[in-house]
């Protein structure tokens, strides 16, 4: 299944001024209404640090508010949870268990994703369903990768690789050029103000998804 359109959370990024991780993670679910309207193809919950009851929850509300849309939706790291609450997959970390593994705890047709760092990686891994290679533009204190890495490691997976780190439309232009599948954000997904590139989520997938068609479009001439 094609997801060339990721949204990835950081609910104290979404939130920071929150009283209560309980209050961020019921902000969290409010916003990612928008994103289930907006058409983003994957949502992966990316808050393996909060009670496995309120990311429980979390996934509950925002599974129930993408059934019958185009919205998949995945937890980061967290397998237990995301088996319970009935999302569609998980996310694993580069460190964490390998591919089959999580696949094997899920029910058939379930999601598994992992992040990657190098061709290495890319190669042992894959078994995933799609894979994040990042960050290929800088994103707060991690350097970018580059374009050329990108590309290394899309000549090698033979799983979708989506560019992730840093990423704008202009940018998304580039990785899909590159050679991704798709892209994911965080920071352009954001309210805007949040952050210098924050254009909100509806704004940030209409771009994000006119970078996308313009790819498609040149690849078809």
């Amino acid at each position: 299944m094609m997801m060339p359109l990721c949204l990835v959370t950081d609910r104290c990024r979404l939130s920071p001024d929150a009283r209560t991780p309980r209050d961020q993670v019921l902000a969290l679910a409010v916003w990612l209404e928008e994103a289930v309207t907006a058409g983003v193809d994957l949502v992966c919950i990316r808050e393996r640090d909060v009670s496995a009851r309120l990311l429980g929850e979390l996934l509950r509300a925002v599974r129930s508010c993408a059934q019958g849309s185009r919205t998949r939706v995945v937890a980061s790291d967290r397998v237990d949870v995301a088996v319970a609450e009935g999302v569609d997959g998980v996310h694993l970390r580069g460190d964490g268990p390998p591919v089959a593994r999580a696949r094997s705890l899920g029910p058939s047709g379930w999601l598994v994703g992992r992040s990657v760092h190098g061709m290495g990686e890319a190669r042992l891994h894959a078994d995933a369903d799609y894979l994040f290679f990042g960050s290929v533009f800088p994103s707060g204190p991690k350097p970018g990768r580059g374009l050329a890495a990108l590309q290394t490691v899309v000549a090698v997976s033979s799983a979708p690789v989506l560019a992730v780190g840093g990423i704008t439309a202009e940018r998304a232009r580039q990785c899909l050029a590159a050679g991704a599948s798709g892209v994911a954000a965080i920071g352009l997904f954001l309210p805007p103000g949040r952050t210098a590139r924050a254009l909100g989520i509806t704004a940030a997938a209409q771009a994000l998804r006119a970078a996308i068609d313009h790819a498609s479009r040149g690849h078809l001439q």
